[in-house]
């Protein structure tokens, strides 16, 4: 009887979460002109929990069936009538009570905190209506078929991939190279999204900085040719270096998804680069205006064309480290150099599949640093070739604090490994 209470006392407070979005997205509806609000969506999830306890005290589980179907007839019918009174075909007011319902249950027979996380979920998911109506119409088909193709694609094709190297070298892994690209994909997919939803006309910061975590050397090239056109060179410098600090923040990412062991290495060198770039950018930033697009749309990163070109040059950067990390790791090193100078995600993931095989944390974590300011030389490369002077040369100055804080902090600062973390990625 104890932990009863506590129980329904869940249930209650999950209807009365999602009735409190229901109710306030029906507010101006006067008394009784709608089916449900939050007093029936909070009795909705309490009949859930009530109909579960009496399941369990009773030990038959018709009960809880029975009172569901129901409840499942009597609310449907009510939403019918209101449905055809104004007209509408919506049927998201009967899944939300039948969710509610459900959860209730869930609350006095299974895991509270999953009841509770699913309650929030269902409150999260209903209120974003807005949001994800104006996501889906900005997204094009092609867009949305290419982000279906790929899902299919990872959920047939992985698991059959062999989950183990297929060369003498240990550096070609298929499951593990597929993986890593789809996870690549997937965080570049999250800055493409995040353009498409703002539009690049909200200005060169919000643009840049978002289509930094798709291409960071791309929204450099973009910004130089802004500021050769006549744009104002010292705001758009700042936006650059902004977009580095994205960058480097993004590649963060990555190593503390794959190896987070490593970021008591090189995680420190990160932080402190992250800082120069945007203390510089912000500089930058004030002694001028930002006007028009300065970016250009990116592309989808989940194009199945560059994508499986990302897959093989990945396998094949891969296999080459490996060979060259036989006995010594300073061949992985000078791999992870020559790659980031073309892409830094290739050349992290590189390094970091060596990681507990043919190379040391400290190795691994010297690659991804080296990745990161080879990457960073490629981009001042861009943009001394596409942008006016003044563009470029407080680039670089952004580019030379960053490295210096980065710097100063991985000689000064102690490495150290995480317990428990350190190992192989897994497949």
């Amino acid at each position: 009887m104890d932990s009863l209470i506590p129980q329904l006392g869940l249930a209650l407070a999950i209807g009365l979460l999602v009735g409190l979005e229901r109710g306030w997205r029906e507010r101006d509806t006067p008394d009784g002109g709608r089916t449900a609000g939050i007093r029936t969506f909070g009795i909705s999830g309490l009949l859930g929990g009530v109909a579960a306890a009496l399941s369990l005290s009773l030990n038959t589980p018709a009960v809880l069936i029975a009172t569901f179907l129901a409840f499942t007839a009597v609310f449907a019918w009510y939403q019918a009538r209101e449905s055809m009174h104004d007209e509408s075909f919506s049927v998201t007011g009967v899944i939300a009570a039948l969710g509610v319902f459900a959860l209730g249950a869930l609350a006095v027979t299974g895991d509270q905190r999953v009841a509770a996380a699913g309650g929030a979920a269902l409150a999260a998911v209903l209120a974003s209506r807005d949001l994800l109506h104006g996501l889906l119409r900005r997204i094009s088909w092609i867009e949305l078929r290419s982000a279906l193709v790929l899902a299919v694609m990872t959920a047939i094709v992985l698991p059959l991939l062999p989950a183990r190297t297929i060369d003498p070298w240990g550096g070609f892994n298929p499951r593990q190279v597929w993986l890593f690209t789809v996870l690549t994909a997937a965080i570049s997919y999250l800055g493409y999204i995040a353009v498409r939803a703002l539009g690049t006309a909200r200005g060169v910061l919000v643009g840049g900085l978002a289509g930094a975590i798709v291409s960071s050397t791309a929204v450099t090239v973009a910004l130089a040719r802004t500021a050769a056109a006549g744009g104002s060179p010292w705001p758009l410098a700042g936006a650059a270096a902004l977009a580095a600090g994205v960058s480097v923040l993004r590649v963060a990412g990555i190593v503390t998804i794959v190896a987070p062991s490593l970021l008591g290495v090189s995680g420190t060198a990160m932080l402190a680069a992250i800082v120069g770039f945007g203390a510089s950018g912000a500089l930058f930033l004030s002694r001028g205006r930002v006007d028009g697009d300065g970016t250009e749309p990116p592309r989808n990163p989940f194009e199945l064309g560059p994508l499986l070109a990302f897959a093989v040059l990945f396998g094949v950067v891969s296999t080459i480290s490996a060979v060259l990390s036989i006995g010594s790791s300073r061949g992985m090193i000078a791999t992870s150099a020559i790659s980031g100078l073309f892409d830094v995600d290739v050349a992290v993931l590189s390094a970091l599949r060596l990681l507990g095989q043919s190379a040391s944390p400290e190795a691994v974590g010297h690659a991804v640093l080296l990745a990161l300011a080879s990457n960073a030389v490629g981009r001042i490369s861009v943009a001394i070739a596409t942008g006016p002077v003044r563009f470029w040369l407080p680039y670089i100055g952004a580019t030379i604090v960053a490295a210096a804080l980065g710097y100063a902090a991985f000689v000064t600062l102690p490495h150290f490994e995480w317990a428990g973390l350190l190992g192989t990625p897994n497949p």
